[in-house]
């Protein structure tokens, strides 16, 4: 199917489109989806001080929304959507569809009053769109459960998958990938625990992941050399597309020690590379990562996640059962057009044959 030609539609963003990491690569993908199936995507960039923004980036983004014409919706990404002055988007004559990959009151770092303005926030806003597009099942339920939210009103746009073009040459000893924000939700701090645990083994590891929160990266570095893992472990931060494919391809084991994912488009990428994961039961993880793709532990268990690591590196059967049922869930993944076209009729838009 494809969208009727002259459709026009928005698509907020807040910061740089091209960052690296799973929910601004499910954005760029996306929009270049529904490019492809006729639509004129016209991208609008809000402040990147989302989701926590200045009074200067609120009154910015208000604005170009505002300045949007009635026939025009608006696919603002959950990161700003959910942050934005209620009052202000009550006020927006476009019609506003939220683009949720995680409530941002889950957010872990929280305090309980700052997770409750948050929540309430989302929800005002939520209830004023005209349509909501989550990334996963697990999101959609949440947002029914917890917020109220009417099922008819959200859509699952599944990330789709693109699979990669890189021969896998595994180095040896093995390396140990993990892909995430420097962030505490991400869990990187239960990983280097559980690292510490492995120290008898042979390995390397790489933790890739934009900076986005200052003190948690202080915190890892300081955690990194008190565990006596400078030596063996690599906070990368972020690096372009291409390196991290290399990485991916050099890959023995994919580990992320999340203690929250909305979806976790990492995983689909590190399946796709025939990589057996180590992750927690977090989330939609459980439903994201293929059943015997790999071991799942309890969050914030760093002696689970541990003992999870040895087993993979030390069991070569477990190991290549694992990869090989990574590599089959990821050749039965849906494309990205099939999302687009759930975002097609989540904005209003008419499809016709092609």
């Amino acid at each position: 199917m494809a969208v009727e030609a002259g459709q026009v539609m928005a698509f907020a963003v807040p910061g740089d489109l091209e960052t690296t990491t799973g929910g601004y690569l499910y954005d760029r993908r996306l929009a270049e989806a529904l490019r492809a199936r006729g639509l004129e995507v016209r991208h609008l960039r809000l402040g990147d001080s989302f989701p926590h923004p200045t009074a200067r980036d609120m009154a910015d983004a208000l604005a170009q929304l505002g300045a949007l014409p009635r026939d025009c919706p608006a696919l603002v990404d959950g990161l700003a959507y959910g942050a934005l002055d209620p009052e202000g988007v009550a006020r927006l004559a476009a019609p506003m569809v939220a683009l949720v990959h995680h409530p941002l009151a889950l957010e872990p770092g929280l305090s309980a009053p700052q997770a409750q303005a948050m929540a309430a926030r989302e929800r005002a806003n939520l209830a004023l769109a005209r349509h909501i597009v989550v990334t996963s099942g697990h999101i959609g339920g949440l947002l029914r459960e917890t917020y109220g939210v009417a099922p008819e009103r959200i859509s699952v746009a599944r990330p789709g998958f693109v699979a990669p073009n890189v021969r896998p040459v595994p180095e040896v000893p093995p390396l140990i990938l993990s892909v995430g924000l420097l962030a505490r939700r991400k869990g990187h701090d239960v990983l280097l625990r559980a690292l510490a645990r492995i120290t008898d083994l042979a390995w390397r590891a790489v933790i890739v992941g934009r900076l986005h929160e200052p003190e948690t990266v202080a915190a890892l570095h300081a955690l990194r050399a008190e565990m006596g893992l400078v030596d063996r472990v690599e906070i990368a931060g972020e690096v372009s597309q291409s390196a991290l494919e290399a990485l991916y391809g050099r890959a023995t084991v994919f580990a992320l020690a999340t203690r929250y994912e909305g979806y976790g488009i990492v995983f689909d990428e590190a399946m796709g590379h025939g990589l057996p994961i180590i992750s927690t039961q977090a989330g939609a993880v459980p439903e994201t990562v293929a059943p015997g793709a790999g071991i799942l532990v309890p969050p914030e268990d760093d002696a689970a996640f541990g003992a999870a690591l040895r087993r993979m590196l030390s069991e070569p059967q477990v190991r290549a059962g694992c990869a090989d049922a990574a590599r089959r869930w990821a050749a039965g993944l849906g494309d990205w057009a099939a999302a687009a076209q759930v975002v097609a009729q989540a904005v209003g838009f008419q499809t016709s044959a092609e």
